[in-house]
């Protein structure tokens, strides 16, 4: 068991009830019309396509969270940790919806995907996060290359900031993947 960081399929995301986002969806495009934005509506191509996003979110947040009160201001760091749902497009701040979901109690709190990357970027940046060393792709491989020894050897040959604290990395590695896959796929990004 545990908790997931999982993207949402566009089918998910719009079917009603328990096993779907449709309430989440509708409350949200009434939000962004209210706004003069358009609705959100997933890219045809997010309906095909092949694979999902979906990272166990396991290690300790504590030095995660020690780290981006660092290097962050308040506002940064609720826009970064404080969303129930990421959406693939710009808002310049969050939207608190009146609709909740089984993590988010009784409201969903949204936030735009190019926002938290940025602030996943600077993170990656401070403490030289190897992008490329990190596996992508199938599910899961980013929180078994963090946990089942690949982070631990690519720190023997590739040492940095990063290394000093691997659950720090693994959260801002979680981040970045998250916002980029959400950006790349236009789909949104929950947890599970």
């Amino acid at each position: 068991m545990g908790v997931y960081l999982v993207s949402v399929a566009a089918r998910a995301w719009s079917r009603p009830g328990e096993d779907g986002y449709g309430d989440v969806a509708a409350a949200l495009n009434t939000e962004l019309e209210r706004r003069g934005l358009p609705p959100y509506e997933p890219r045809q191509a997010v309906r095909e396509a092949p694979g999902w996003f979906e990272e166990k979110v396991s290690p300790s947040m504590d030095g995660f969270v020690a780290l981006c009160r660092t290097l962050l201001t308040d506002a940064e760091l609720s826009t970064l940790l404080d969303w129930s749902v990421l959406v693939p497009f710009a808002l310049e701040e969050e939207i608190v919806l009146p609709v909740g979901t089984a993590y988010s109690g009784e409201e969903t709190t949204v936030a735009g995907a190019p926002r938290v990357l940025a602030l996943a970027e600077r993170l990656a940046g401070a403490v030289e996060l190897p992008e490329d060393a990190m596996p992508a792709g199938a599910n899961l491989t980013l929180s078994l290359w963090f946990l089942e020894g690949g982070a631990e050897r690519t720190a023997r040959v590739r040492p940095g900031p990063w290394a000093e604290d691997r659950d720090a990395a693994f959260h801002v590695a979680l981040y970045l993947r998250a916002a980029q896959h959400s950006l790349r796929h236009g789909c949104p990004m929950t947890y599970s």
